[in-house]
């Protein structure tokens, strides 16, 4: 793993240095748009509207519009000016029962590692959350935002790691303003009960390596049958052409339909284009869809 971000815990008088890790990765399939007619990669363009030329990304800058359209343009020089980007601590502010965190307010997580030679601070406060049963409210700021977060810590292979989980703000709740919900509704004893006892029918401990993914699973299934049954296509990759900033139009247009025709072969559009050869069937059938995140047997 790269850590993201080096800092250190303000706890009392004591500073813990830390490397921040991304404690989680994304595990589904990935694909790529292309062409529906010749199967060509579909490239996106960040293109500026008022000269039409393309900008490449180290040239974009932030702008602000206020509500009667004024714009201002806030650059990294003047992010990183304020005091807050600057400060590479993370601020305990609080500690708190873990039951007080509604899981709603959780973000995303982060691994904690010891970035000094001595973790013996590191493993004191790991300890003493450990210990105590309580979370730290944290206040730092990470990649161009002000984070509330919680720290705390968990066992992993016997090992404590101190986590820190970033927190939505308050005012990034949405209410849920359901109407229906103020209506009373009567409820028999009799149903609550039997409601009930399903409930304990089905109670359990929760382990999650028990569940899976079953559609990235079938999608996998699914990539793999097309692959096997003779599907597969290689595309050459195109450079795109550097276009000068004299041309015009026309020249634009010139270099687009020699792409169109190098794509092709170099025939000569008037020609009708060949049929696409039939694609074969798929070595299986794709499996049939089950209900998402299923608890193996």
């Amino acid at each position: 793993m790269r850590s993201i971000w080096k800092g250190s815990i303000a706890f009392g008088l004591v500073n813990v240095p830390v490397k921040v890790y991304s404690a989680t990765e994304d595990h589904d399939i990935k694909f790529h748009q292309v062409h529906a007619k010749d199967n060509g990669r579909i490239r996106y363009k960040r293109v500026c509207e008022v000269c039409g030329e393309v900008v490449e990304y180290r040239d974009i800058n932030k702008a602000f519009e206020s509500d009667d359209g004024q714009m201002v343009v806030i650059t990294d020089e003047d992010i990183a000016t304020l005091p807050e980007e600057r400060s590479r601590e993370i601020e305990v502010v609080e500690f708190v029962p873990a039951e007080q965190l509604d899981p709603m307010l959780y973000d995303k997580s982060y691994f904690l590692e010891p970035d000094s030679k001595s973790s013996k601070s590191y493993v004191l406060l790991a300890k003493t959350l450990a210990e105590t049963d309580r979370i730290a409210i944290v206040h730092f700021s990470l990649r161009n935002k002000t984070r509330l977060a919680a720290l705390r810590v968990k066992d992993f292979s016997k090992r404590d790691v101190m986590m820190i989980h970033t927190l939505l703000w308050p005012d990034e709740i949405r209410d849920p303003d359901f109407p229906v919900l103020d209506k009373e509704v009567q409820i028999k004893p009799a149903e609550l009960k039997m409601a009930g006892q399903v409930v304990e029918s089905m109670t359990d401990d929760f382990k999650p390596d028990e569940f899976r993914d079953d559609y990235q699973e079938q999608l996998h299934e699914l990539v793999q049958a097309k692959l096997e049954g003779g599907e597969a296509f290689a595309v050459e990759e195109q450079q795109p052409a550097e276009l000068d900033e004299t041309e015009d139009v026309s020249d634009l247009l010139a270099k687009l339909e020699a792409s169109v025709k190098a794509r092709r072969g170099g025939k000569d559009d008037s020609k009708p284009a060949k049929k696409a050869p039939a694609k074969k069937a798929a070595a299986k059938k794709a499996p049939a869809k089950k209900a998402a995140a299923k608890k193996s047997s």
